[in-house]
């Protein structure tokens, strides 16, 4: 089966259209968030966020950027661990009314019964392909809480193009990590 591609902002009803295992390819804007940046969307509640997440994907990730002139140019972008997010992830998509995350290592139930409530998903990006991954990021747009954060923590608004994604994590409560490791440890009862 061919990738689906997203343009994003999207819907509510393109992202309940996803299910595990789907290959997708996006388009459009994503906003890098990590630790420092969740807790301020959760303590904060920035309403400057708002527009820029609604409908859209926030991606894991503390990009390598360089100056180049007046623009910053991606120079790495991989997906950092999402599981350092759990405590704020269905906050955080519920608030600003996001349709995805893109990480690497899935989320917890507390994430997957946000995605469900919500109608969003998790994207799953390779680890460890970070340059490769970088080339689809057309254009940095923005770039917030720069002086505030640092660099890996500040929002990163990012233009990309056919980034390639897999949905591991979708809006009707299914997990493929969870799949994963469950058949993981009836495999390793079974060989006990």
């Amino acid at each position: 089966m061919a990738a689906r591609k997203i343009e994003l902002p999207t819907t509510e009803d393109v992202i309940r259209s996803l299910h595990i295992g789907d290959e997708v390819r996006l388009y459009g804007t994503v906003v890098t968030a990590r630790d420092v940046a969740h807790k301020f969307m959760v303590e904060k509640r920035p309403d400057f966020l708002r527009p820029l997440l609604k409908g859209s994907v926030i991606y894991h990730c503390g990009p390598i950027v360089r100056k180049d002139g007046d623009e910053w140019k991606v120079v790495a972008a991989g997906p950092t661990t999402s599981s350092r997010e759990e405590p704020y992830q269905a906050d955080v998509i519920e608030t600003y009314g996001v349709a995805g995350i893109i990480g690497k290592a899935g989320m917890g139930e507390k994430t997957s019964a946000g995605l469900k409530k919500s109608g969003a998903v998790y994207f799953h990006a390779v680890g460890g392909a970070g340059a490769l991954l970088a080339k689809c990021v057309k254009k940095v747009k923005d770039v917030l809480m720069l002086d505030e954060f640092g660099s890996p923590e500040a929002f990163w608004v990012l233009d990309v193009e056919d980034f390639p994604t897999i949905v591991t994590m979708d809006s009707h409560g299914d997990s493929l990590h969870r799949k994963v490791l469950q058949e993981s440890e009836a495999n390793l009862r079974a060989m006990l």
